[in-house]
């Protein structure tokens, strides 16, 4: 794993916070501890990684017992890698004969067994460096449910990562976390992601039952009642769903996620209102806690786009100018990009400059027009053409546009019948 895929002092704040929120799951404080190891390693703080890969031992130990064995091949290679580095090499070889230890136990014969826990461990650590690794992760997971079918660590990690990835409607991440939550039924976190994914799709009785059931069961895990808080913003009560993001905060101060929501709470309470004076007070609340998960998590680039969004709002052009550049060159993986694409886009056609809105509007729509941002954009470039076909309905500009569109997405405009027809659109529309 790269160093420069990540921004590295990031990914160590979200490893410690993991590691700070132990909440009984000993087999994934003990992953953590590998990974913070790791962190540290590339930082140059070796004693500080080997105080970690010892814990990361300790914990092991403690949650297997005698049949830790296999789940230890990963640390001890670990252990190796960091004593040579470290020029310990006696101390190195001693790791690498536990290794061989392990390994004539397991296998005295056949020197090309695929171990599950390394291809399992493997796939976690993909998965919690960077986006960018998520595909390899995908892929790594994959491989393991092969070998092990059955194993909930492999499941989750599966289920979470296709839900990071695959769209709302996909079916393949709805089975998977169902499955997931078969191997995993103490797993509340799953049974929300699971919850979100069927209210998408209007299955609301299920998603509701799956939300009471979690709550129930951790009313006091952070990282369960942000996802009720999630849940309760989009399709329940937004005053509720602040109040249980409040009380995640007290218990996880630093989580950039938590921030991040109750920002996304106060944005929906500022649309929500008439009146100008509360409307601007939730606008800066909001503003507040989009400005505190972007310090806690400076890649979280999704952030940064609608914090940008509301400064131009709030008139602060050059502040939301400044947020957006610092967003683009900071950005990595495509889904970052795209949805920066589509929040520029706003920001341009906000500041009236259309002809950059319309590019960005563009970018966003040819990096994935079946994906949400793609078809918000492309909404947003209907909605542009239509305003100047109002005016003038041989606008070639507008008429561009919709060509454009019929290119990328096969969604047929460029006739003057259909022409025509956006126009009657937009006339019910101000109706």
């Amino acid at each position: 794993m790269k160093k420069e895929d990540t921004n590295i002092t990031d990914h160590l704040t979200r490893l410690e916070q993991n590691r700070d929120l132990n909440l009984g799951e000993e087999a994934g404080t003990a992953r953590t501890h590998n990974s913070l190891a790791y962190v540290k390693y590339l930082l140059g703080s070796y004693e500080e990684a080997l105080a970690n890969l010892k814990k990361s031992e300790e914990l092991t130990k403690d949650c297997y017992g005698d049949n830790c064995d296999e789940r230890l091949i990963v640390t001890y290679g670990n252990f190796a890698w960091l004593h040579f580095h470290m020029k310990q090499y006696a101390e190195c070889k001693r790791y690498l004969d536990k290794l061989k230890e392990i390994k004539e136990k397991k296998t005295p014969v056949s020197t090309s067994v695929l171990y599950p826990h390394v291809v399992g461990e493997m796939a976690w650590a993909l998965f919690k460096f960077t986006r960018k690794y998520y595909g390899r992760a995908k892929e790594c997971f994959r491989k393991v449910l092969e070998l092990e079918p059955e194993e909930g660590e492999w499941n989750a990690g599966y289920a979470i990562v296709l839900h990071r990835t695959e769209s709302n409607c996909s079916k393949i991440a709805i089975q998977q976390l169902r499955r997931a939550i078969q191997t995993n039924p103490d797993n509340d976190e799953l049974k929300l992601l699971l919850a979100l994914r069927l209210a998408r799709l209007k299955m609301f009785d299920e998603a509701k039952d799956l939300v009471e059931s979690a709550l129930e069961m951790s009313p006091n895990n952070p990282h369960v009642i942000r996802y009720v808080g999630k849940y309760l913003r989009n399709y329940g009560s937004v005053d509720w769903s602040i109040s249980l993001l409040k009380r995640a905060l007290d218990v996880a101060p630093d989580s950039a996620f938590i921030h991040h929501q109750l920002a996304l709470c106060y944005k929906q309470k500022k649309e929500q209102l008439k009146d100008k004076f509360e409307s601007q007070r939730f606008r800066h609340l909001s503003i507040s806690h989009f400005e505190k998960a972007v310090t806690l998590d400076s890649g979280f680039i999704v952030a940064m786009a609608q914090l940008a969004a509301l400064y131009s709002e709030d008139g602060q052009i050059g502040r939301a100018d400044e947020v957006f550049q610092t967003a683009l060159s900071t950005a990595k993986d495509k889904t970052s990009i795209q949805a920066l694409y589509l929040y520029f886009g706003k920001f341009q056609q906000y500041s009236k400059c259309w002809p950059l809105a319309v590019r960005y509007y563009k970018d966003c729509l040819k990096m994935g027009p079946d994906t949400k941002d793609g078809k918000k954009s492309g909404e947003n470039l209907r909605k542009i053409a239509s305003k100047r076909l109002s005016k003038n309905r041989y606008d070639t500009r507008a008429l561009g546009i919709l060509e454009f569109i019929e290119q990328v997405t096969g969604w047929n405009q460029s006739t003057t019948e259909d022409c025509e027809h956006v126009l009657e659109s937009t006339c019910n529309e101000k109706q």
